[in-house]
């Protein structure tokens, strides 16, 4: 797979996020209404597509278990798929809960409250110091912070051979401050110019954008994109679908998907490759 620009995801790629992000969601779903969905029933959504951050993970997580409680009585499995039938997103998760439970639906969003659902989860993934440094403000919920339960998930080695051999871009879903704080915590330095966040892209993933302009920004030919989601790779064939330039996807199974079963989804969502860890992704471009 020759390349001459690499653009890396951060969750599930450069750091491990199962014990903060997705735990962030289900602690953020109990706290606010005493007792949540589990784990499980994450990977379901971003399988979907459409949920490029988990705020909006959470926020149709809450709903979902609002409406298990109103008699919606699909298993997160199904609730996944009914929501990829939908369109993905928080629109097909309305879609699919107000095609299932009609008039009720709407009382039943209003006691949603995505404000406060982001104020929640973003004090437990933060904890109360970062909350105050950069949210501003009292955090809803005094804690030390998830954030801090982000194992390295790629080597010094790996990020050396990148950074000599590529122009390396990072392309996340994460805010911009959250994003720093993962970077520095693995060693990687990327230059403003070559970064692409929440803050400074609003429609997210799987739309190709911010991957077609990182690719002008490094006067690209071959962009190889790696992430952990179906809609990482969805964007890397998304984005060669409007423009000239070669993309390859390239699925990483350190996040929510895993083994046969994730490669055999990478590879229907398009996948160029796919490989065990982002250590694996030199000796593929090599």
């Amino acid at each position: 797979m020759e390349v001459d620009t690499v653009v890396l995801d951060v969750d599930g790629v450069l750091v491990d996020v199962a014990d903060s992000y997705r735990r962030a969601v289900v602690e953020t779903v109990a706290r606010r209404h005493g007792g949540g969905p589990p784990r499980a029933a994450i990977q379901p959504l971003k399988n979907a597509g459409g949920f490029n951050n988990d705020w909006l993970v959470t926020d149709a997580l809450t709903l979902y278990t609002l409406a298990r409680r109103a008699g919606y009585d699909a298993d997160p499995d199904a609730f996944g798929a009914a929501v990829a039938d939908a369109g993905g997103g928080l629109d097909g998760v309305h879609a699919t809960l107000s095609a299932a439970l009609g008039a009720d639906y709407p009382g039943l969003r209003d006691r949603w409250e995505p404000d406060a659902v982001r104020a929640t989860f973003q004090a437990i993934y933060l904890g109360a110091e970062l909350y105050r440094e950069i949210e501003g403000g009292t955090p809803p919920a005094e804690t030390d912070g998830l954030i801090h339960d982000e194992p390295v998930l790629v080597s010094q080695a790996t990020i050396q051979r990148l950074t000599d051999d590529y122009p390396v871009c990072v392309l996340t879903g994460r805010p911009a401050a959250e994003a720093e704080i993962a970077l520095d915590r693995v060693g990687l330095d990327v230059p403003d110019r070559r970064r692409f966040t929440m803050d400074d892209w609003e429609a997210g993933k799987p739309d190709p954008d911010a991957l077609v302009t990182l690719a002008e920004r490094t006067d690209a030919d071959r962009v190889a994109f790696a992430g952990d989601t179906l809609d990482d790779v969805r964007t890397a064939v998304n984005a060669e679908r409007v423009d000239d330039r070669t993309y390859h996807g390239v699925g990483v199974l350190t996040g929510g998907l895993t083994g046969e079963t994730g490669r055999e989804a990478f590879a229907d969502a398009g996948a160029a490759s796919v490989v065990d860890a982002v250590d694996d992704l030199p000796d593929l471009l090599a």
